[in-house]
């Protein structure tokens, strides 16, 4: 006798749709997935058009209630920001995915595709897929506003220096538009003898005058004014003001030392020439090349101001130039400084080529002079010296003439200079003439003194073709690799740059040498196909 088995697979059996009448598998509904959609959506409620807040100003998002936020185009952040426009909605299903759908970066649309679930109809659960249109609007953020109101402002710095030359505050620009200090100001005001900068808060008003500190040896005051307070929330207003004092020290300055200052920096002579002004007053002995640093408290300490004017710089011709060897050195002297040589120079005004007078000094530009140089310097001989340490020193010790620097042909200089640099947008006023030349001044300092030129961004000027490091007067210049190249970005958090960036990729691709060129560049036997 022979049992029959049964098999063991078994096929799930089907009922018939209670509304249609199609074959499907048995779910608590007895319905088929079409006719439950066209009985049930469970996307209702759900706004399929929805806006979004936009400032074009500072590219960022509106989260409500008062939040600005920084997102970038289909990332995490935008995603959550579009979310929550519709999170009373979203509460009353299961969000089971989302992400965006590419749209073009220039169309002011979002486009957000969300799969859903919700229970329906006998304990049946039905998913569905839709789009979620997000329009992007345009709206200017409340501090937008109150940087194009120019007026609002809850703390200023006032930053000042009492000189005659602005090449302090040039260097201050390049390194604020280096590490970007600028981008918290609602507006710069430059004045007379100084920049002023506003803020809508203390606490970044705070951090530039820290800035400052580190930067320049300066001091700072502060003060505050009440503007309105209410008694019941005990909550006041007020307006700061910072008051920041720069050394009234340039670069290229003469200056006395006071006794005891000189005694303590190594037993320097007085008298001497500030090479540079960074986050120190970097001085050097022109007699025997002794180099010392001065931060801001030892100048507040023992203050001290400059013997000349700029505008008194005279114009000497080298007659004799001889390097001095050996450089005796006191009893506690301090350090020598190794890029400078010592020189013992004759030297004649080129305004009394008609006399025989000259003068005899050393300098420490013993290693850039040679007999028939120009060289710029300060006649201390035939100048009047309203100084107290002056005064009371010996009249043996005060040099006749103190040279600064190279005389070279500022015209030349400046139409062979292949690079620039950048300004900050600043409100001007009481404009001087002499800014230009004083201007010139600094970019001639930058191109002789590479310790400054590591801190400041120099850009390349593509105007201006790329020509040797020296020129025929052997005057220096800066390197192209030295150069930044100066990019032009106009980066939109809505692609605003890609409209732009698609017409130049179709100016492109367009080819204007015929209809055989054309043909040619789309047979497939050209790219290997």
């Amino acid at each position: 006798m022979e049992y029959m088995t049964e098999s063991t697979d078994r096929s799930p059996g089907h009922i018939l749709c209670c509304e249609c009448g199609v074959p499907i598998s048995p779910n608590p509904a007895n319905i088929c997935v079409a006719c439950l959609r066209s009985k049930v959506d469970i996307s209702q409620g759900i706004p399929k058009q929805v806006s979004v807040s936009f400032c074009k100003q500072c590219q960022r998002y509106f989260q409500p209630p008062g939040t600005w936020i920084q997102c970038a185009l289909e990332s995490r952040e935008l995603l959550a920001l579009c979310l929550k426009k519709i999170k009373a909605p979203l509460s009353k299903v299961r969000l089971v995915d989302a992400g965006f759908v590419w749209t073009e970066p220039h169309s002011k649309r979002l486009k957000v595709k969300l799969t859903i679930q919700k229970e329906v109809m006998n304990g049946a659960i039905l998913q569905q897929v839709f789009v979620v249109d997000y329009v992007v609007q345009s709206q200017m953020c409340g501090d937008c506003h109150r940087v194009e109101a120019k007026d609002f402002w809850k703390a200023v710095i006032q930053v000042r220096q009492k000189t005659l030359h602005k090449k302090t505050f040039y260097y201050l620009e390049q390194l604020i538009l280096k590490y970007g200090m600028h981008q918290n100001t609602l507006r710069i005001k430059e004045i007379h003898d100084g920049l002023d900068f506003y803020y809508s808060s203390k606490q970044h008003a705070q951090k530039m005058v820290e800035f400052l500190q580190c930067t320049v040896p300066c001091r700072y005051k502060a003060s505050q004014r009440l503007i309105s307070q209410d008694i019941h929330s005990n909550t006041y207003n007020y307006k700061s003001t910072f008051s920041v004092e720069i050394v009234p020290v340039c670069k290229d300055n003469v200056v006395c030392l006071s006794p005891k200052l000189a005694q303590s920096l190594g037993n320097m002579n007085q008298i001497c020439v500030c090479i540079r002004v960074t986050s120190a007053i970097h001085l050097i002995d022109p007699n025997t090349l002794q180099v010392a640093d001065i931060d801001g408290s030892t100048f507040w300490s023992h203050p001290f101001n400059s013997l000349c004017h700029p505008k008194q710089l005279e114009e000497f011709i080298v007659m004799e130039c001889s390097t001095v060897r050996d450089i005796k050195r006191a009893a506690g002297a301090g350090m020598i400084s190794k890029k400078h040589a010592l020189g013992e120079v004759w030297v004649q005004k080129t305004s009394e080529m008609n006399t025989d007078k000259q003068y005899f000094c050393r300098t420490h530009l013993g290693h850039l002079l040679n007999p028939g140089d120009l060289v710029l310097g300060f006649d201390l001989a035939n100048c009047n010296l309203n100084d107290e340490h002056v005064n009371k020193m010996n009249s043996d010790r005060v040099p006749d003439v103190v040279l600064i620097k190279k005389s070279y042909d500022r015209t030349k200089r400046q139409r062979r200079r292949n690079w620039k640099l950048k300004e900050l947008a600043r409100e001007r006023e009481n404009m001087d003439t002499d800014d230009e030349r004083q201007y010139q001044d600094f970019l001639e300092d930058l191109e002789e003194d590479e310790a400054i030129r590591k801190n400041v961004n120099i850009y390349r000027d593509s105007t201006i073709p790329v020509e040797s490091d020296t020129d025929d007067e052997g005057a220096p210049r800066i390197s192209l690799a030295e150069m930044l190249e100066d990019l032009h970005i106009s980066q939109d958090a809505t692609g605003e740059e890609a409209k732009s960036a698609l017409e130049a990729a179709d100016l492109e691709s367009k080819v204007t040498e015929g209809p055989g060129a054309v043909a040619h560049a789309c047979d497939p036997s050209t790219l290997g196909g």
